[in-house]
């Protein structure tokens, strides 16, 4: 195992171990249960896709353009953005430990494999769409009457609701400044020089 593989090995397991030590913690709260432990179980399982690709770069060799792995890691977590698979996994420990082993595998491990094998117009539709869902999410959050999840309150699933908005926006920067700023050298390119002809 290269120098490469085995710290992104590591700090997957790490990341792993911390979210199902606090688990209890996270969990208690909405915003960090949705917001912050299932972001870092994915982010576990980029980072373990990211350790098997330096291990065995040929494994991944039999991906079509990266279009199957990303369909399985947006069915994914469409499933995991529902209020019913959030009720469950803090009611049933069989789907507690589905989520802890889903989300890495089928979310993060396809997302690292897959990501960069599409077309980029393909990775700005999928963005896009990240960003409309995020927004949807929150429009539901804050102004559902109801309590949506059963284990949280009105007011938490607000808080919720705040949040996607807030991970929207940050997101929507992070994407799209890039595109408006671009390299100083892109930008003032070099100007062939040109012979001046005597008479």
């Amino acid at each position: 195992m290269t120098a490469r593989a085995q710290l992104p090995l590591l700090c997957a397991a790490a990341l792993f171990v911390a979210c199902a030590v606090s688990r209890t913690t996270l969990e208690a709260d909405p915003v960090t249960h949705v917001l912050v432990q299932l972001p870092c179980l994915a982010f576990a399982g980029w980072l373990f896709g990211r350790a098997m690709r330096e291990i065995s770069a040929d494994a991944y060799a039999l991906a079509d353009r990266g279009v199957a792995g990303l369909l399985v890691a947006i069915f994914t977590i469409a499933f995991w953005m529902l209020p019913r698979s959030i009720d469950a996994s803090l009611e049933s420990p069989v789907v507690a430990l589905t989520k802890f082993f889903s989300i890495p595998l089928l979310i993060g491990v396809p997302l690292a494999v897959c990501w960069k094998q599409v077309h980029p117009i393909v990775r700005g539709f999928l963005k896009a769409n990240a960003l409309s869902m995020l927004g949807v999410l929150a429009f539901l959050y804050t102004h559902a009457p109801i309590r949506i999840c059963n284990n949280y309150l009105v007011s938490d699933q607000e808080r919720l609701g705040v949040g996607f908005l807030i991970v929207a926006f940050a997101l929507a920067l992070i994407w799209v400044v890039p595109l408006f700023v671009g390299s100083r050298a892109d930008a003032v390119a070099p100007q062939p020089l040109r012979r001046s002809c005597s008479a």
